[in-house]
């Protein structure tokens, strides 16, 4: 009786691997065969490396594009760093992380303010744009009247703060 069980247990195994039919190594035979092959080492040797260095570039350039975000003053001197960064294997890069991260403390101290200029052109141009608030017109006119007093100015943003003033000019005389 315990027999049977065991023959069909054997039986059920043997079936599946005679019922199995030759084994292929490939779906393509021939020519056919030789062209997938070129076009594998194609792919291999042209497209996969320039998607490498690519994605390798362009990871390496977040700190810069995270600077310009954050309107880094220091944003030039990051971006340099991240081109160092690419020549010297990637070492200078978390560097460069971090430095982008980073409110520069000392540098508002210094120049009194912790923007780059670009921060205060784009507001600039929502101002005439007339897309800024009354409260966030005041806090760039005080953040450039700041560093007007340490004279800091830059002769750029000197003209842009002549350029929120006749434009506050023109906000009161329409009130």
């Amino acid at each position: 009786m315990v027999a049977a069980p065991r023959a069909l247990r054997a039986l059920a195994g043997i079936l599946p691997a005679l019922a199995a039919g030759a084994a292929h190594a490939s779906l393509f035979a021939g020519e056919a065969l030789d062209q997938v092959a070129d076009i594998i080492a194609i792919v291999v040797l042209i497209v996969v490396p320039v998607v490498v260095i690519v994605a390798f570039w362009l990871i390496h350039i977040l700190p810069e594009k995270i600077a310009e975000k954050r309107h880094h003053p220091q944003k030039g001197a990051i971006q340099t760093l991240c081109l160092l960064s690419l020549f010297f294997g990637g070492l200078l890069w978390p560097l460069a992380w971090l430095w982008a991260y980073t409110r520069p403390v000392a540098y508002r101290m210094a120049y009194g303010t912790d923007k780059h200029e670009d921060y205060f052109t784009e507001h600039a141009e929502k101002a005439k744009q007339g897309e800024l608030l009354s409260a966030e017109l005041e806090h760039l006119r005080g953040e450039l009247d700041s560093m007007s007093a340490r004279g800091q100015l830059p002769p750029e943003l000197m003209a842009l703060r002549d350029d929120l003033d006749a434009l506050r000019a023109a906000k009161g005389s329409a009130a």
